[in-house]
């Protein structure tokens, strides 16, 4: 994941300060809360709740032939 290094926000001036995150939010889609410097929260518009949590169906494909590939030795024995 790609993290915009703007939306980036110490989770003291999170705290303090959330309409600041809000207006992060607003400009750039996201904001990222960090936590003892470690990315730990993001935070995205509402209406983008959806597409944020739902893999297309490529990427689900594409993750599953990998998985396959990986362990074909698996399912050669559960074929059995």
């Amino acid at each position: 994941m790609n993290i915009d290094t703007n939306t980036l926000v110490p989770i003291s001036v999170a705290n303090q300060n959330f309409s600041k995150v809000a207006r992060l939010v607003d400009q750039y889609g996201s904001a990222v809360i960090m936590k003892n410097n470690t990315p730990r929260y993001i935070i995205y518009e509402f209406n983008q709740a959806d597409s944020v949590q739902a893999a297309s169906d490529d990427d689900v494909l594409v993750v599953s032939e990998k998985l396959m590939k990986r362990n074909h030795h698996v399912y050669e024995e559960l074929a059995k």
